[in-house]
């Protein structure tokens, strides 16, 4: 008898020495680090908003990890869309002792601040698309979407097959975002055998094409590809059809599948973007989403909250699974966990931090909306 109460003693203190050297706090932080002031403040916003609804509806729903009931909480933190203030933002969130980090939006920013977060052992889930961001050797990197090689590949892919035209050119807007984009996509148009006729580098304010539209002319292109954003993009749809050529059709990058093109007529043949943000809607669970969404704020999302939300969720499952919610062990169960998504369906990340389930859709702007055509996670 005295045997078995000492062990049963000896028991309850290793688990109460296990329980120590890895305590579950009563509230668990969940960081979200986005542009929260400047141009890009309504989709950092949108993102802090995916966020405190996954967190609201996981609260009520109780969240339980190794045994133990907690609260999970929302720490902001605004990176400006910056690369510098990205890093003051990052530190400020591992000072605040978040468990895992929602950010950044911008491929930059989110390359910036990687090796604090790694430093930290602080898993970050990034919307940003730059393939640089998981190439940093830093095993604390993850990707909720896509990365741009595969929508250079979407970009090209669509438009040598899908759009036919007889002489391509590819514009970029020479950002070190637009020019690799540009450069992929351009060559997997020539890799199908189409040809690039004019290939040109612009800067990211350019609105006057009086000296592109007579190259364009003399390379008879019929097809325009381009990182241009949106206000470009406006603006050159403009002046090529004053000059006649209401032939032409654009395929652009997501940086103009925007309100912005729908708001106007568009006196050309075709306008199409591809993105790796697929809208909530093209998601069986979408409608569910979008309904919490506008109750909750009283708005419609405008980017990627949807997967903000997923992420949060994803999260959880891997602090359940993993019995923790220490930042190495976390981490090694995110690489691990195949997680059913409740707006995305699934989320899986690869050992390099990349989405297995990215893919690129494509789409038309048609009668006040984009219009989703197709997407694949191959291309």
């Amino acid at each position: 008898m005295t045997y078995k109460l000492l062990s049963r003693a000896a028991l309850a203190a290793a688990a109460a020495l296990i329980a120590a050297c890895n305590p579950i706090p009563d509230t668990v932080k969940i960081g979200v680090a986005q542009p929260l002031s400047g141009p890009l403040a309504p989709l950092g916003r949108d993102m802090v908003n995916g966020v405190q609804l996954a967190v609201n509806d996981l609260n009520k729903r109780g969240v339980v990890i190794d045994g133990k009931k907690v609260t999970l909480e929302v720490v902001t933190a605004d990176d400006k869309a910056n690369p510098e203030a990205g890093k003051a933002a990052a530190q400020q969130l591992i000072e605040a002792k978040v468990t895992a980090v929602v950010g950044h939006l911008n491929s930059g920013v989110s390359i910036a601040a990687a090796p604090l977060y790694a430093a930290a052992h602080i898993p970050q889930l990034a919307i940003s698309t730059k393939p640089e961001y998981t190439r940093q050797g830093l095993p604390t990197t993850f990707r909720l979407v896509a990365n741009d090689a595969l929508q250079a590949k979407a970009m090209g892919s669509y438009a040598a097959r899908s759009l036919n035209g007889s002489s391509y050119a590819v514009i970029d807007d020479s950002t070190p975002y637009g020019k690799g984009l540009a450069d992929a996509a351009a060559a997997q148009i020539q890799q199908l055998k189409k040809d690039v006729t004019l290939r040109k580098s612009l800067d990211d304010k350019t609105t006057d094409f009086a000296a592109l539209i007579p190259e364009l002319q003399q390379a008879k292109v019929d097809v325009i590809v381009t990182t241009l954003a949106d206000f470009q993009v406006l603006a050159l749809i403009d002046q090529l059809a004053r000059a006649g050529m209401k032939h032409m059709q654009i395929l652009g990058g997501d940086t103009i599948k925007t309100d912005k093109l729908l708001k106007t007529e568009l006196p050309i043949k075709g306008v199409y973007a591809t993105s790796p943000i697929i809208e909530p809607r093209e998601f069986l669970q979408g409608k569910v989403f979008l309904d919490r969404y506008r109750e909750a704020f009283k708005s419609d999302p405008v980017y990627g909250s949807h997967y903000a939300y997923d992420a949060v969720w994803v999260l959880v499952a891997a602090m359940q699974r993993a019995k923790t919610v220490d930042g190495e062990k976390l981490t090694a169960e995110l690489k691990r966990i195949d997680a059913l998504a409740p707006v995305t369906n699934n989320v899986r990340f690869r050992e390099d931090g990349e989405q297995h389930y990215g893919v690129v859709s494509v789409y038309a702007a048609r009668g006040g909306v984009w219009e989703a055509l197709t997407r694949s996670d191959a291309w």
